[in-house]
């Protein structure tokens, strides 16, 4: 006989309502993910971003980004908005041991921490990932552009970055020793 319990992780397990409730009560743990383009010696030679419209109107550069739902593996979260933002194909290549490279707080007040999220307190788990596949972003991007760490650097890039991603690409950068 079975102790396993089915959690339900493929399922939306809270009602937009107890959602917004518990976003205004407890930190919400979400993944950070870099994917990133690299070279046979590991060196990273190019940053994928992602472009969406944001709920404000606007338009910005971002990084894969998602919650951890309850009974998931951080591993199975990091694929699993990988490959909603990436496609299927675009073959993440997560390590053995999924430690992340730093941990972000994100508060609706951004002159708390400069990680912003204005619906919630999120602790979230920073990675870089190698990919291998060719990724396609997915109907809520609106395009995903691979650019090389001084691109990813320049003032332009960097404006059209909001919530404080810039900031968590840089310590990507910085983490992989490729910040120029």
């Amino acid at each position: 006989m079975s102790d396993s319990i089915d959690v339900g992780t493929e399922v939306n397990w809270l009602s937009t309502d107890d959602l917004e409730t518990v976003r205004g009560r407890v930190p919400m743990v979400y993944v950070d993910a870099v994917p990133v383009r690299v070279d046979s010696t590991g060196e990273v030679t190019h940053i994928g971003l992602l472009l969406r419209a944001m709920p404000d109107g606007t338009i910005s550069r971002a990084l894969v980004t998602g919650r951890v739902l309850f009974g998931e593996r951080i591993r199975h979260a990091l694929l699993r908005h990988l490959e909603k933002d990436l496609g299927p194909i675009a073959l993440p290549r997560l390590p053995a041991n999924p430690t992340p490279f730093t941990v972000a707080e994100y508060f609706p007040d951004p002159s708390l921490s400069g990680y912003h999220d204005p619906r919630q307190h999120a602790v979230s788990l920073a990675y870089v990932v190698p990919i291998d596949g060719e990724p396609s972003p997915s109907p809520d991007a609106l395009d995903l552009t691979w650019v090389t760490p001084k691109e990813a650097m320049s003032p332009e890039v960097i404006a059209e970055m909001t919530g404080g991603h810039d900031r968590l690409l840089r310590l990507a950068l910085g983490h992989t020793g490729q910040l120029p």
